[in-house]
């Protein structure tokens, strides 16, 4: 039984205040807290100034979830959303809502006494798509239906658009270790990362080095093709893969792309793409075209969507109806799943089940503006996400995820060898 709420404000890592949430119930007390992005989509739940927030968690949410039991998430969440009444979290805030959310759901674990990753799959269980899934790996715990697996990491190794301080237009270049074990890929990625740091110093001085939001580099290069030049050299003989997030939005301008001094239109971006995707080894390209240009993802699914993964991120906004409307268009194979992009648990489950009924790859993702909360660690595994975003394998509100990820890894290790044995 919920017992007590109370909220506070909090600095997120970029200096900018946000919301944390410590909810009290008969087993102990359970907190929580809320991140920001820098680049957002216009589709995006509404965050509402801190104190503003924390008000409405006082005085309108707090009220009405006092002796609700915590392990009726669906339940919990669909109140909060009632007691908003808007459809992007405008009134109350989705940084209100979210975070106690958050804290709701982590309660649910406790008393279920599953970790939090297990817990997420039994929530998940109802509505998540069951087809093929072996069973859970963390000896069935969960459900018989679901798999709890490490994902992917992607690290963020070169800022460029609104993360990154140079003229780069692709807002992130990626590191995408292909080791057999999370652990193995941590390890792989802060070698790269050094790496690349040493490369970067050599060049450019301590101009560099200069480091972005997401831990990232932010060095003076004013070419993508070159920024991509750099991460291969860091790369060296390593198997490691690449990832971009262009976050086009924020180089369209007028019908037109404009990318390293160049206007483009669909089919010169198009042609771009290509050239960069046969020269370079790229998995996956996010916000390869404007949020509203579902005509240009299109075009990408129909020249690479055999090749590498189109995710959406601003394009979709983890919001089911632009989800469905881009399945029957045709025009991802990916999506980004950000829970402060819709609001609840509860929603961005649902979300996860749709993108995966659809044989796409889901992505959880952190934002710039991060907090020590690890709570998207566990829901990456608990949904069986293919790849986890969380920024370079540095900065501390970044590796407090990737850190608990090496903990989920070896506890489903030790389980499954024991198992064995």
């Amino acid at each position: 039984m919920i017992k007590d709420i109370k909220a506070r404000k909090i600095l997120d890592s970029r200096g900018n205040h946000t919301v944390e949430v410590k909810l009290e119930t008969d087993n102990g007390f359970f907190v929580a807290s809320c991140p920001s992005g820098a680049s957002t989509g216009k589709n995006e739940a509404v965050a509402l100034p801190a104190e503003k927030a924390i008000e409405n968690i006082n005085k309108i949410i707090v009220p009405q979830l006092l002796g609700k039991d915590e392990t009726n998430q669906e339940e919990v969440d669909n109140l909060m959303i009632e007691l908003d009444g808007t459809e992007n979290k405008s009134k109350l805030g989705a940084n209100a809502i979210l975070a106690v959310s958050m804290a709701i759901c982590r309660a649910g674990s406790k008393t279920n006494g599953l970790p939090l990753y297990c817990y997420i799959s039994q929530l998940s269980e109802n509505i998540q798509y069951k087809g093929g899934i072996s069973h859970c790996s963390c000896n069935r715990r969960c459900s018989p239906d679901i798999d709890c697996k490490l994902p992917s990491p992607c690290f963020n190794i070169i800022n460029g658009g609104v993360h990154g301080r140079n003229n780069l237009e692709i807002q992130e270049f990626m590191i995408i270790p292909q080791g057999e074990s999370f652990e193995k890929n941590l390890e792989i990625g802060k070698v790269v990362y050094k790496k690349l740091k040493i490369i970067l110093k050599n060049k450019f001085g301590e101009r560099g080095i200069v480091i972005a939001d997401e831990g990232g580099f932010s060095p003076p290069i004013f070419n993508d093709i070159e920024a991509l030049d750099f991460v291969v050299e860091a790369i060296g003989d390593y198997n490691v893969k690449i990832g971009l997030d262009c976050a086009a939005s924020q180089f369209f301008f007028d019908g037109k792309y404009k990318i390293d001094n160049k206007l483009f239109d669909r089919n010169g971006l198009i042609e771009f793409y290509g050239n960069i995707v046969g020269k370079y080894p790229i998995i996956s390209i996010e916000d390869p075209f404007a949020e509203d240009d579902c005509g240009g993802f299109k075009l990408m699914m129909k020249n690479f969507g055999d090749k590498i993964i189109i995710v959406g991120d601003d394009f979709l906004t983890t919001n089911i109806e632009r989800i469905k409307k881009a399945k029957e268009a045709g025009a991802c194979n990916g999506a980004i799943i950000k829970p402060n992009q819709i609001g609840t648990i509860s929603e961005t489950i649902e979300a996860g089940r749709l993108i995966k009924s659809f044989g796409w790859k889901a992505v959880i993702s952190h934002r710039s503006g991060e907090t020590m909360d690890d709570f998207i660690a566990d829901l990456a595994v608990g949904f069986g996400a293919y790849f986890i975003k969380s920024g370079a394998p540095a900065k501390k509100e970044r590796m407090v995820k990737y850190n608990r990820l090496v903990e989920i890894d070896r506890e489903i290790q030790l389980i499954n060898k024991n198992e064995n044995y």
